[in-house]
């Protein structure tokens, strides 16, 4: 006798799919919750994650800035004595303006104080004979053999030649501080380095027409140590300290070339962010200066290019840095949830 087969219900089949539907479920919100996404991904291989106690944005600088240098006298350029991208040293020429009119002027002071030199030796030899004339005619009015009126005369003469004498002195000294003066005005229409610096900029040429109004002639690069210029922005200003050791990156890239440094000062006046480059960011940020120094002798202040490294030699005047205050730490590791 065959069996009848044997078929589950309708009502059976569906309520095992639901059960089937209901598990998967479950198991894909299991798996979202223990790999939630707001944390990090772990491997084995990562590399330490490093914290500081602020980050600012900075540029290189120097303590003063750059130089600029007017002609100190208004006139024609007759002589520009160096170029730009040359160094040079304290008191080493510049430029020269058309020294004839200087010349001239002092020519004549010199002739002015020798003829006031030769004025007042001319007046202490009527001097000399004056007297020795007054001594003659009083010891021969003591002798009964000489005119008392003739004795006062001369001793009056004698007091007015005191007088001319002690007024050329005068024109001795003011004909010697004119010619001071006039060498003076001759060193001006010479400009000269006042200390060692390298030429950033010329801004003249030699036949031109310059004077103290007509702006700098020449920008210098003084050779000074190089500084750091950090805006660090006030929730930071309570965490940065002077003497505290900082980062100077090149760029924000972890391979970029780097420096030690540490704080010399930080401001006391809030001001703008200047270095940002989101403009929403800078016009609502406010930020405090910090300046540090480099902690190895600086290389861009050497004569020569000896001793420099490849990275020291891309400091330059206005780059603008990273600055990582502090000591790096490592920060917790992340925890996976399962």
């Amino acid at each position: 006798m065959k069996l009848p087969a044997f078929r589950l219900p309708r009502r059976t089949a569906g309520t095992r799919l639901i059960r089937l539907g209901c598990l998967a479920l479950f198991a894909g919100c299991c798996l979202a919750a223990c790999s939630r996404p707001g944390d990090p991904p772990t491997s084995s291989g990562a590399g330490a994650v490093t914290a500081y106690a602020a980050v600012a944005r900075g540029r290189i600088d120097i303590e003063g800035g750059l130089l600029a240098l007017p002609m100190p006298r208004e006139g024609t350029l007759a002589r520009i004595a160096v170029h730009e991208g040359e160094r040079v040293r304290q008191g080493q020429l510049l430029a020269e303006l058309d020294t004839e009119p200087a010349m001239l002027a002092v020519d004549a002071a010199q002739a002015q104080l020798a003829q006031a030199q030769a004025q007042l030796k001319l007046l202490g030899t009527k001097q000399v004979a004056a007297k020795q004339r007054a001594r003659r005619l009083v010891a021969a009015v003591a002798a009964g053999a000489g005119d008392g009126q003739s004795a006062d005369d001369a001793g009056e003469a004698v007091a007015q030649l005191d007088a001319e004498q002690a007024t050329a002195r005068a024109a001795v000294s003011m004909a010697s501080q004119k010619l001071d003066e006039a060498r003076y005005e001759l060193k001006q229409r010479s400009l000269r380095a006042p200390f060692d610096a390298d030429v950033v900029q010329v801004s003249a040429q030699p036949g031109a027409t310059v004077s103290p109004s007509s702006g700098p002639l020449f920008t210098l690069l003084p050779q000074k140590p190089r500084i750091v210029r950090a805006e660090l922005n006030e929730s930071f200003v309570g965490t940065v300290h002077p003497g505290m050791p900082a980062d100077v990156m090149a760029n924000g890239e972890a391979d970029s070339a780097h420096w030690s440094a540490h704080v010399l000062r930080v401001g006391q006046v809030y001001g703008p962010a200047t270095l940002e480059n989101d403009p929403q960011v800078r016009a609502n940020a406010r930020t405090v200066e910090c300046v540090l120094a480099f902690d190895q002798p600086d290389p861009e202040g050497h004569s020569s290019d000896e001793g420099r490294s490849d990275k020291s030699r891309n400091l330059r005047i206005g780059q603008r840095v990273l600055v990582r205050f502090g000591t790096a730490r490592a920060a917790p590791a992340a925890v996976s949830k399962d």
